[in-house]
């Protein structure tokens, strides 16, 4: 049975790829701060402490493991971009120094493949309309963007050998049903609102659902090492304007609230996948949008009534 550490798999992506590799056969292990509650994932895992520390010695959560996956990353709650709020030094401190520590940690353990959830703020400001490849220029503008692209540097450096195949995956934003005991997902707040009558902001991006971004992780696993040590893989799904979202709302429900304007979607960097869909990855697409809102319009109808 392979081995697998997941750092930051409490997370609200990490999750997705606990229950993929628990599904695929893997024995998982989730590094984090606070144990998880026991029905957070679909079958049991184990447990260890850690965090982004680069001045602890972790490496005894690395033994006899197979895989790392690294999606822990330290930020404010509910921020990304200005996660760092006013320490800026300590945020790059944990997310580069600390990310490289434990990719450091996995190859002198003898871990064969390790892949970093990296992100499209890696690419930065491009010029409107663009299409983003991984051959892009990276212009990360914000200090996330910019702790993302030191960290895949840093495991393209060291994992570029099939002794130790290195991966990241530049994932744009995710969506997905929130994990049990966890704040809502990112989608139900909108829809709350505009059930309530009150206004929702225009807006469109990208957007990929939390279980093919794990689906993007099983892909590398699957593929020789040869062939993904080192890369940088893009890892996006759907284009979603709001108004698009909430008229599948809107259908559902009956509901005769306005839909806000569209957003002008034009100037929108679309990421190509044609690398990892190579290797065979699927994403669900707009099927698996549509079924994910119309989900979350089910678990919020009877919580509304109440």
């Amino acid at each position: 049975m392979p081995k697998s550490l997941v750092s930051g798999g409490t997370g609200y992506v990490g999750r997705f790829i606990v229950d993929a590799l628990i599904a695929r056969g893997h024995e998982v292990t989730v590094l984090s701060r606070r144990e998880p509650r026991a029905d957070l994932f679909i079958a049991p895992i184990h447990f260890m402490t850690g965090e982004l520390d680069p001045g602890r010695d972790q490496s005894h959560a690395f033994q006899g493991m197979d895989l790392f996956v690294h999606a822990a990353f330290d930020h404010l709650p509910g921020l990304y971009r200005g996660g760092e709020g006013d320490d800026p030094a300590s945020f790059r401190t944990r997310n580069v120094d600390g990310s490289k520590a434990l990719f450091d940690a996995a190859r002198k353990a003898g871990v064969g493949r390790a892949v970093f959830l990296s992100s499209r703020a890696v690419y930065g400001t491009q010029p409107p309309g663009a299409r983003l490849s991984e051959e892009t220029r990276p212009h990360p503008d914000t200090l996330y963007g910019e702790a993302k692209h030191a960290v895949e540097r840093h495991l393209r450096e060291i994992g570029s050998t099939e002794a130790f195949a290195g991966t990241s995956l530049r994932v744009t934003g995710v969506y997905g049903p929130a994990g049990r005991g966890k704040p809502d997902d990112k989608w139900t707040p909108i829809i709350r609102d505009w059930l309530d009558g009150r206004a929702v902001e225009p807006r469109a991006g990208s957007e990929v659902h939390g279980a093919d971004v794990a689906g993007a992780v099983l892909a590398i696993l699957d593929a020789p090492a040869s062939a993904v040590a080192g890369q940088i893989f893009n890892v996006s799904d759907v284009m979603v304007d709001r108004t698009d979202m909430l008229a599948i709302v809107q259908q559902a429900t009956g509901h005769s609230t306005p839909l806000p304007q569209p957003a002008d979607s034009s100037r929108i960097n679309v990421m190509e996948t044609d690398r990892i869909e190579a290797l065979g990855w699927r994403p669900g697409g707009v099927k698996r949008l549509r079924d994910t809102v119309l989900d979350l319009v089910d678990k919020l109808e009877p919580a509304r009534s109440r």
